[in-house]
């Protein structure tokens, strides 16, 4: 049974290829308003040591980096929606796609073309962040086999396997990625949503970063019922 998730500002996703260009704040694809209604929650605690180059080898990522990617998918109207947050990212964009952040489709370890290609986090200081809601068809603006590695993609195929896709971020200096993560499932059961699971067993059935995308849930809800009061 679907459930209704709390909105939250949505978290973006980041890329992994290795021909240079650049990547700066191109819109991705057709920005719509959240829906109703989410069919399922991930979330992505990117990391500089897991980032693999297009030639399958690890790369070095930005030492010291980091980011969180938080998305919720309503498959029935192929919408995705993001909150990116990234920490320790220095210098330019710069990606063969549209963008330098993405959702790319390979299992961990393997390196794997984009699928989705989000708005770039931007801000000042330390701390870049990106949200908003994307609805497909999909284009990246990376070509492969003569179509765009967009073409024919649904978010729909993230929730049958979502460890087969990852969240990254290009940079001139880190080409083949600056940070990446796989994407963890986070239970529809999370803060407010009604669905099952008591306070004492939630931590035992969400990793880390799932907790941080239910807290960031959590926050959020609090702040929409704070506006309205």
């Amino acid at each position: 049974m679907r459930r209704a998730l709390p909105k939250l500002a949505a978290l973006s996703v980041l890329t992994a290829g290795a021909v240079l260009f650049s990547g700066g704040t191109a819109l991705a694809d057709t920005p719509v308003d959240e829906p109703d209604s989410f069919t399922s929650m991930f979330t992505v605690m990117a990391t500089p040591d897991t980032v693999i180059g297009n030639n399958g080898q690890p790369a070095p990522g930005q030492p010291g980096a980091t980011g969180t990617f938080n998305y919720r998918i309503n498959s029935d109207e192929d919408v995705i929606c993001y909150d990116l947050t990234l920490n320790g990212i220095t210098g330019e964009y710069q990606s063969p796609a549209r963008t330098a952040t993405h959702i790319h489709e390979a299992a961990e370890g393997a390196a794997g073309p984009p699928r989705i290609a989000f708005p770039n986090p931007e801000g000042e200081g330390d701390t870049r962040t990106s949200s908003g809601c994307l609805q497909g068809p999909f284009t990246t603006g990376v070509m492969a086999n003569g179509q765009d590695t967009g073409t024919g993609f649904t978010v729909r195929q993230i929730e049958e396997n979502p460890s087969a896709f990852f969240g990254d971020t290009h940079t001139a200096d880190y080409t083949a990625g600056a940070v990446r993560g796989q994407l963890m499932p986070v239970p529809m059961g999370g803060v407010e949503t009604g669905a099952g699971g008591s306070d004492e067993t939630a931590p035992a059935a969400l990793g880390a970063g799932a907790l941080v995308a239910a807290a960031a849930a959590g926050a959020f809800a609090l702040r929409r019922r704070a506006s309205r009061s």
